[in-house]
């Protein structure tokens, strides 16, 4: 049986070491990564101050944690050369290493090169 809502409520952290809430319980001044990220902020090298909890059938718990948002800091701005990494890394994840085409998307990892050359080696085999 699925444990219910308030068996994940522990704010002193006495059972989970640190202070744990019930999905969507969060005391006011916590927020997720995601969170914060939409607010322009960062964890910015803090601990965890918290944690969330939400059931699932069959599974270990899903967990959130929970950072101080008094704490967080803003995001760092993209650079000219930040921009470049990126673009960079994005062209590479986008050629094909046995055509040495850009394949215009993302190859997918499971096949390794571009659905053209993929094809043609399966027709092949």
């Amino acid at each position: 049986m699925t444990p219910g809502p308030g068996t994940y409520y522990d704010p002193t952290g006495a059972h989970y070491g640190i202070p744990t809430y019930p999905w969507r319980l969060a005391p006011d001044g916590l927020a997720t990564r995601r969170q914060l990220r939409a607010r322009g902020l960062r964890p910015g090298g803090q601990e965890v101050a918290a944690q969330l909890l939400r059931p699932r059938r069959r599974r270990e718990p899903l967990t959130a944690f929970l950072y101080r948002i008094d704490l967080a800091l803003p995001v760092r701005p993209m650079t000219p050369g930040r921009w470049a990494a990126l673009a960079a890394a994005n062209r590479a994840r986008r050629t094909c290493p046995s055509c040495g085409r850009d394949a215009r998307y993302t190859i997918p990892t499971s096949l390794g090169e571009c659905l053209t050359c993929a094809d043609a080696q399966s027709h092949a085999a």
